[in-house]
């Protein structure tokens, strides 16, 4: 039977890389694009997140499986999805919004009867899978650092810059040995060598739902995300303006525009530091088409995991889906990543 597959947020930077690869790879899919704005074709929805109104057109279309790339506070979709049993993959929620769906989810766990899963991680949740994949023995792991090159030049969505020029004043939460710790964006700063070519740079705190997963689900005791700008002007100059709190004084207006700038395309790194008592491994990954293409990718591996006939209904976190050798094979084999294992 044909599936029909609804990408809300279908019209935006991550939702069209994601339509293109599904419809690369899985040309049977019935594609459909969900957004504010009615497009031209049968297959194009008219869809408010935040009007239940607009949703009968997901029943009326018989969808099998929604993929959410647009904020979605209420969690009117998650909502939805769960009332008709339709499959649910999120892939946009920053931490607070990501541990109030888990916990909405997890107080209807009783009434679910599809597949739930929130795939908010890192470039669309696949650190888990790495790390899964370079110690096998997650017991033995007691520290997980992620460390993220960030371009400037990247193509960006909207909701990653609004996050950061909402957020960047207030604490967040990292875990040292268990214990939640308050700090916030841009400060605490260290060196950090990249590879693929990158070296030596100054990186700063960064807040990902990586941290609630790793820590929270994955029971990993020490946990923290460190990023720097391919400029290193940029990463310099907010950590001056976090430091002598200028970030307070601006306006919010002002901080979307300094954290919203997107170029015509670069490349994207990330690399996770697992610590053991007597093993430190490392996995870098480079996307060389970038943090859309990467993203749009990883969602694509999970969506297709969720319709084939091995994944039980249950919530999931999107590593937990998959064995960690089936991502790793996947993310190694795809033309535009390169990905590297070391101890």
């Amino acid at each position: 039977m044909r599936k029909n597959i609804l990408v809300i947020g279908g019209t935006g930077l991550v939702g069209k890389v994601i339509l293109r690869i599904l419809q690369t790879r899985n040309p049977d899919f019935n594609l459909f694009v969900g957004s504010r704005k009615l497009g031209k074709t049968n297959n194009d929805l008219l869809i408010d997140v935040n009007n239940p109104a607009t949703f009968d057109c997901i029943t009326d279309n018989k969808i099998d499986l929604i993929v959410l790339c647009t904020k979605d506070g209420n969690n009117e979709i998650l909502e939805f999805a769960i009332k008709s049993k339709l499959d649910y993959i999120d892939i946009t929620k920053p931490t607070p919004d990501l541990t109030l769906a888990y916990n909405l989810a997890k107080a209807n766990r009783q009434k679910i009867n599809s597949r739930i899963v929130f795939s908010s991680g890192w470039m669309g949740g696949i650190v888990g899978s790495l790390i899964d994949f370079t110690e096998p023995e997650k017991h033995k792991i007691q520290e997980a650092n992620i460390y993220i090159y960030y371009s400037v030049k990247d193509l960006a969505g909207k909701s990653s810059a609004n996050f950061l020029a909402e957020n960047v004043c207030k604490p967040f939460v990292v875990y040292k040995n268990n214990k939640p710790q308050n700090v916030k964006h841009f400060l605490d700063s260290e060196k950090f060598n990249f590879t693929f070519g990158i070296g030596k740079r100054q990186v700063y705190n960064l807040d990902v739902p990586d941290l609630f997963i790793l820590n929270q689900i994955e029971k990993i005791a020490t946990v923290s995300v460190k990023m720097t700008y391919n400029s290193k002007f940029v990463t310099s100059l907010m950590g001056y303006f976090q430091s002598l709190k200028i970030f307070n004084i601006m306006f919010l207006r002002e901080r979307q525009l300094l954290f919203g700038s997107s170029g015509n395309g670069d490349q994207t790194i990330f690399e996770v530091v697992i610590k053991t008592l007597d093993k430190i491994k490392r996995v870098s990954l480079q996307s060389s088409k970038g943090q859309a293409e990467l993203t749009a990718f990883s969602t694509v591996l999970h969506v297709e995991k969720m319709l084939s006939k091995t994944l039980s209904d249950g919530i999931y976190f999107s590593h937990q889906m998959h064995s960690s050798q089936e991502i790793y094979e996947a993310l190694n084999s795809y033309s535009t990543i390169n990905l590297k294992i070391s101890e």
